[in-house]
């Protein structure tokens, strides 16, 4: 059996090979970030923290908006897992944690793991680094930053589709804990934003 500092670097190499080239948020930093969140939410909350970790690695491998063909994407991953030595029960736990995590499909994971993944998921797209991503993805599919006659498909308006609800929508109290001064940022930033795009005074 191979040992899990092996198989975790197996991983990195492989989600590296995949995401280190992305311009939309979604790089290799952005997995590594929520893998060490999800990790340290997983110790708060007594949940399998390696499990988690490496689920919060893959968990945007098969994103649709990333991948033109994400059920391929999804069948190579698990063919990797196998053959990195994972168990079956382990890569089942692992595609059902990564399952529901986006945003988009509105679904609430079924496990522990999942719930934890997203979270740290979600952690990652508040507070700077999420503003940060944001307008990093609105560059990289051709966004406008803002336009106050047509609002809609523009980086400010993701805030508001998105971003301010997503601290009402965690599930651990370990995130919750975190996300609040992550929330209070994208809150001022909001504020900041509009006041010099209209000039306002403060």
């Amino acid at each position: 059996m191979m040992e899990r500092e092996k198989q975790l670097q197996h991983i990195q190499q492989y989600v590296y090979d995949l995401f280190s080239n992305d311009t939309t948020g979604h790089d290799f930093f952005h997995l590594q970030r929520v893998a060490l969140m999800a990790e340290m939410i997983a110790e708060k909350e007594g949940a399998d923290s390696f499990l988690c970790r490496i689920a919060a690695w893959l968990h945007d491998v098969g994103d649709h908006k990333l991948f033109s063909r994400p059920q391929e994407a999804l069948l190579e991953m698990e063919s990797f897992l196998y053959n990195i030595h994972f168990t079956e029960a382990d890569v089942k736990q692992i595609i059902l944690a990564i399952r529901d995590v986006s945003f988009s499909k509105g679904r609430t994971p079924h496990t522990i793991e999942g719930k934890i993944v997203q979270d740290a998921d979600r952690l990652d797209a508040i507070g700077a680094i999420g503003i940060a991503r944001t307008f990093a993805y609105g560059g990289a599919k051709g966004q406008p930053i803002y336009d106050p006659i047509n609002p809609k498909q523009t980086s400010i308006d993701h805030f508001f589709t998105k971003l301010i609800h997503l601290k009402e929508l965690l599930h651990t109290q370990a995130a919750i804990q975190l996300a609040n001064e992550r929330h209070l940022f994208l809150e001022h930033f909001l504020q900041q934003f509009f006041t010099e795009w209209y000039l306002k005074k403060p």
